[in-house]
């Protein structure tokens, strides 16, 4: 693991972080689905893909930067508390890199897939147990939101996770060998 933050990592940190406000301001982060909680969300998405493109510092830094998003714009009491809303964001990109740096030798698509699920349950969990330990929700609602919206999140979440990073390997890879022809 790296110690220090590359001008590539901040770059990367900032465009995911303005990608992540931009989801939560716009609404367009929040999927409507006909479940208790009304709507599933993708705006932890770039926290998984800043933890498996440039490491957990970074996916610390866009999960920090969601967090403080969503806790700003709360339309409900539960997000404007800060350890519900701030704390469990900062997980998310970690967990993600930690999955994918476990599985990525064996199999690339398999690591981001599952690397991309488990980052997002991250998201969902840790909110659902914070809303319980800070008494929003009872652990039955707690239980029927996890169920209902977590694994829904957790597919869309793998699915668009899975295309934005095996597209900007691809990219990366396609760059480097056309740099590498030049010389």
């Amino acid at each position: 693991m790296k110690k220090t933050l590359t001008v590539r990592d901040i770059v990367i940190a900032g465009v995911l972080g303005a990608v992540a406000i931009l989801l939560g301001v716009t609404r367009l982060g929040y999927i409507p689905v006909p479940t208790a909680a009304g709507n599933a969300t993708i705006m932890h998405i770039p926290a998984i893909i800043g933890g498996i493109m440039q490491g957990p510092v970074v996916g610390l830094i866009v999960g920090a930067i969601f967090g403080i998003s969503s806790f700003l714009n709360a339309t409900v009491p539960l997000f404007k508390d800060p350890l519900v809303a701030i704390l469990p964001r900062l997980f998310i990109g970690v967990v993600s890199w930690l999955v994918y740096v476990g599985l990525r030798r064996r199999n690339e698509y398999v690591a981001v897939a599952v690397s991309a699920f488990i980052g997002t349950l991250t998201n969902t969990v840790l909110v659902l147990v914070m809303a319980v330990i800070r008494n929003y929700f009872t652990v039955g609602v707690a239980w029927t939101v996890g169920i209902t919206n977590g694994i829904p999140e957790a597919i869309v979440g793998t699915i668009i996770t899975l295309a934005v990073v095996l597209a900007w390997k691809q990219i990366g890879k396609n760059q480097k060998s056309k740099i590498s022809k030049d010389l």
